[in-house]
């Protein structure tokens, strides 16, 4: 059984950075791409970043050159660098994990920008 686990949310004032972290432990093979989603109130889900099995990441426009996705293969740990918070960077972050066998989900940490 696979589990993500997220921490590092929290209350930050806009131009404020937070890192949040990702550990990932159980039967983990196959993987395709590890990555950040978030979910603000009233809106879909969304990708945040992801980095895939070889290294490569992709970003999405809206967090692109403040948010810097990252991976520790040995730790199974995956990270998200937010710098130059933004009030509307305000959701629930959630750790994703894509493999061959199957699609994981955390639980998610709250990331609340507000002055």
């Amino acid at each position: 059984q696979v589990q993500l686990v997220e921490s590092g949310g929290g209350l930050v004032q806009p131009g404020g950075s937070l890192r949040l972290s990702c550990a990932a432990s159980g039967s983990i093979f196959g993987v395709l791409t590890m990555g950040w989603y978030r979910q603000a109130p009233g809106m879909q889900r969304e990708l945040v970043a992801l980095i895939t099995s070889s290294g490569t990441t992709n970003t999405a426009d809206s967090v692109k050159g403040r948010f810097t996705v990252s991976r520790d293969i040995k730790k199974n740990m995956l990270y998200l660098q937010m710098n130059s918070l933004k009030p509307e960077d305000t959701a629930v972050y959630y750790c994703n994990l894509d493999t061959l066998v199957g699609h994981y989900w955390g639980q998610g940490t709250r990331v609340t920008v507000s002055s």
